[in-house]
């Protein structure tokens, strides 16, 4: 198979975080999918058309294109009712959509992304909902691996943890993709830092969109910026008078315990006597990759979105930038709150990268499964049959 011939399909894409890293690895993204109209839109402005803005449980299975891939995740509230795998439970409908249309198109190889507690999370009957979803692919003949991975491990400015299931009817163990970025590890490269991610932009600006401080620093501000000389959506988002007072008491790589009490909520009071979320109201340490982005990065009490230097919360361009989302990367959104729902829902294109172009030496010029099947059918089998066989052949008639 050639890699120009490598075709893929997109499911739950949202505005197309998983999808664009395959594109920037040269695949051809043939068919994708989400119900959010913004995503669709989104995707559209920075992808292709080929988006279909639909809920996918309602989707005629005939109308999707065959492809060697397929890429994405359902959302993990539908994992509570699958282990019962009741057709009529709500609840797992989008899992199991998932399932059905790659045993639909029997893919090659198919990426499974999502959050770490799927790994910890029980399905209505007591199973394991990873156990589970194993399963359910090993029935309809896929070999499948678990991993996993930290995006700051690929290159990405944040600390994200995601589990990836990789199924393939290849026949073979999957590996997962060499890591290139480490913590603390002598002539290897590090961890993009937050300073190193979003230091050369300028002062946030009333309409977003701003130049630049000065030439590209490091490896990462090149990436993000390419040939652009001015990027978007860099605009601060509205603080509370309460919060912003909050936001000026904590330290770079602090939280809620940096908040004296004199000026702390009945919620920080109540933090502080429990223990525990390390990222609530955090402010980004300059020197290392930031917590994950989730939906709420406009708010402090959600995760660690202050900026290391500035006493405001992130913008949304810097929420991209962490996201490894190169500056001409552009939002469509009706409303503010869908904003932040597709970047903190994407998956950061250079971690999808990394699995696209590993993914390359198990799919480019790799026979089919039909071939493998047939040499380990033969490769079971007595030396003596093997030698009938090959007599057989070698006088077989054309």
């Amino acid at each position: 198979m050639k890699n120009n011939k490598i075709k893929v399909i997109g499911l739950f894409s949202g505005c197309g975080g998983l999808d664009l890293g395959f594109k920037q690895a040269g695949y051809d993204l043939i068919w994708a999918n989400d119900i959010l109209k913004d995503a669709c839109e989104t995707y559209k402005l920075n992808i292709g058309n080929h988006v279909v803005n639909e809920d996918v449980t309602k989707i005629d299975l005939d109308a999707i294109p065959n492809a060697d891939v397929i890429i994405g995740g359902p959302p993990c509230q539908g994992f509570s009712g699958i282990g019962k795998r009741d057709p009529n439970d709500n609840r797992s409908a989008l899992v199991y959509s998932y399932l059905n249309v790659v045993n639909k198109i029997k893919p090659k190889i198919f990426l499974f992304e999502n959050v770490t507690g799927i790994k910890s999370s029980k399905a209505s009957d007591g199973s394991k909902v990873i156990d589970n979803l194993k399963q359910a692919f090993e029935e309809i003949g896929y070999h499948i691996n678990i991993y996993t991975l930290n995006a700051a491990d690929y290159g990405v400015p944040q600390r994200r943890k995601r589990v990836f299931i990789i199924g393939n009817k290849i026949g073979v163990d999957i590996t997962a993709p060499e890591q290139t970025h480490f913590e603390n590890k002598e002539g290897k490269k590090k961890w993009i830092s937050s300073f190193d991610a979003i230091s050369d932009l300028e002062l946030p600006t009333e309409n977003g969109e701003v130049t630049y401080k000065h030439e590209p620093k490091g490896e990462y501000q090149t990436l993000m910026r390419k040939k652009a000389q001015k990027t978007t959506l860099h605009i601060v988002p509205y603080s509370s008078p309460t919060d912003k007072e909050i936001i000026s008491h904590v330290k770079p790589g602090g939280n809620y315990m940096d908040v004296p009490d004199s000026v702390s909520t009945k919620r920080i009071m109540y933090f502080k006597s429990t223990g525990g979320r390390t990222t609530t109201y955090g402010r980004l340490d300059p020197n290392k990759p930031n917590y994950t982005i989730n939906t709420h990065f406009n708010r402090p009490n959600i995760g660690c979105n202050i900026h290391y230097e500035e006493d405001r919360m992130i913008t949304i361009r810097e929420g991209l930038r962490f996201q490894s989302f190169p500056d001409t990367f552009q939002l469509v959104s009706k409303t503010q709150r869908n904003y932040y729902v597709q970047v903190g829902n994407a998956v950061p294109p250079l971690l999808s990268k990394a699995w696209a172009e590993h993914l390359k030496k198990y799919l480019i010029d790799t026979p089919d499964t039909k071939n493998i099947d047939f040499v380990k059918s033969i490769e079971n089998q007595s030396n003596e049959e093997k030698l009938f066989k090959d007599f057989v052949f070698a006088n077989a008639e054309d």
